[in-house]
């Protein structure tokens, strides 16, 4: 497979297709080879419009979702970011090469080690990798932006809190069939504005709080 050929289709006929014109964003999806990140028995899916599946019964987002993800958060070069879920690390390099620091947090340590691997071999060092819940997480460290890589089936402040002012938070709020992208950002007189960005369906955050069952 000629996965320079394929990395060019991907990011016209998929990302720019999907209103991604960041042109730092662009040049970063250009640049992280995401065929290093995806198992290597799906390798030659590395570039397809699609979820690639993982290990733990979690997936890779499609490359078109993780543009818009990080064209929504507007990284600047000063920025620190916090990354709920690792996966295959892929969606962490780009957060580094666009941000001053990453800190990726995953429930499941084969994440965190196999990611850390790989930044060691691509020389990434701006990135810190952390096995735990983040929804155990406390709110004494807060962030300039925060991608959440997993669906939560409702609106859930507790990432919210973790923002400073003027931080961008990415979230996919809802349950399936009907789940919604959106960002909230957090302006510096503490008040709250939230955008709905575009639908899909994602694999819901491990442990995300699970809204009580109406009875009538």
């Amino acid at each position: 497979m000629n996965f320079e050929e394929a990395r060019t289709q991907m990011l016209g006929q998929q990302i720019r297709a999907w209103e991604v014109l960041d042109g730092r964003v662009l040049d970063v999806l250009g640049a992280i080879p995401r065929e290093s990140f995806v198992p290597k028995s799906q390798r030659g899916l590395a570039f397809a419009d699609l979820e690639i599946p993982l290990a733990h019964g979690q997936e890779m987002m499609a490359p078109k979702v993780e543009g818009r993800l990080l064209q929504a958060l507007s990284l600047n070069p000063t920025d620190n970011v916090l990354e709920i879920g690792t996966g295959s690390g892929f969606l962490t390099a780009c957060l580094a090469r666009l941000a001053k620091k990453v800190r990726s947090v995953d429930i499941y340590e084969s994440f965190s080690k196999d990611a850390k691997s790989k930044f060691t071999q691509l020389g990434i060092s701006n990135a810190e990798f952390v096995t735990l819940d983040a929804l155990q997480m406390g709110y004494q460290q807060k962030f300039d932006a925060i991608a959440v890589t997993g669906s939560l089936p409702e609106q859930d402040d507790h990432f919210v809190r973790m923002l400073r002012p003027g931080g961008r938070l990415f979230t996919i709020e809802g349950r399936a069939p009907a789940m919604e992208a959106r960002v909230t950002t957090m302006h510096p007189n503490d008040q709250i504005s939230r955008e709905s960005l575009f639908e899909l369906v994602l694999t819901p955050l491990v442990n995300a709080k699970q809204p009580k069952p109406f009875v009538l």
